[in-house]
């Protein structure tokens, strides 16, 4: 996340409804790691740049869809805000045993993870469910579209899950840029470099044109193209119009020199 970096803004007071710690689950964890164990630190040693935090509404329900470079992405946007993103994790990560598995529970949970419920369904219709939950409760959901992290730098095409979870959920969607974290924690390591990493937010996108036709896919593919180039524009990234997860299995096959695949559709 390098590019030129605006002046930081100090982020508005927003009163005694700041901290908004969901549904109760790990409340108490995610206060002491956020005001004392992590966020007081981070903050002084990183020093991470906000811009736009009055984007974010002070109460309700909204998605805010980010770019997705590190590891610790999920850690500096929350951190930047004064009320608590909720995100989606592996379920493995809820259902631990002993002391290490209660740990583990009460960490995710504190720092606002719930659980993917992949009963009946893949992983994404467990995201979609949770954050459905989430968004009912009037708290905020964030969802990366890529669907997974960038292993070089740019931006790419985005699931349109996102689309499909505003529109049902008729919440706006505010769109994120995260500048700088795969400079701070590139891939494999945990910390690589002091460098103050960038949080912008844009204007809330409102979609309730489209109220109904979450069915589309064309609509669905057109909502999820204008988050990403909103994405794009805060974030300064080049963008690829082909999904991650594809971008790196081309690249895979391009350093072990293994035949592409040819699919009826390439002949």
């Amino acid at each position: 996340m390098t590019e030129p970096v605006q002046a930081p803004r100090s982020e508005p007071d927003r009163g005694p409804h700041a901290v908004d710690a969901g549904d109760g689950d790990g409340k108490g964890i995610y206060w002491v790691l956020k005001n004392v164990l992590v966020g007081p630190p981070v903050k002084r040693i990183f020093r991470p740049i906000v811009v736009g935090a009055e984007n974010i509404p002070d109460l309700g329900p909204a998605i805010i869809a980010s770019n997705h470079l590190s590891y610790s992405d999920w850690i500096f946007m929350p951190l930047v805000l004064r009320r608590r993103v909720t995100f989606v994790a592996k379920s493995d990560y809820f259902t631990g045993a002993g002391i290490k598995g209660r740990f583990q529970r009460g960490f995710f949970k504190g720092t606002g993870q719930v659980p993917i419920d992949r009963s009946g369904g893949s992983a994404s219709e467990g995201a979609m469910r949770a954050g459905m939950k989430v968004l009912e409760r009037g708290e905020l959901f964030g969802i990366y579209p890529e669907g997974t992290r960038s292993h070089d730098g740019r931006l790419y095409k985005g699931r349109t899950g996102v689309a499909r979870l505003a529109l049902e959920a008729k919440v706006p969607v505010i769109p994120c840029g995260v500048i700088g974290t795969d400079v701070v924690a590139p891939p494999g390591k945990v910390v690589a470099s002091f460098a103050s990493p960038t949080v912008k937010f844009g204007d809330p996108l409102d979609f309730s044109r489209y109220e109904g036709m979450e069915g589309d896919r064309l609509i669905l593919r057109a909502v999820t193209d204008e988050i990403m180039y909103k994405i794009m524009e805060l974030s300064g990234q080049e963008y690829l119009d082909m999904y991650a997860t594809k971008a790196k299995q081309l690249e895979g096959r391009a350093v072990t020199g293994a035949p592409k695949k040819v699919r009826k559709s390439d002949t």
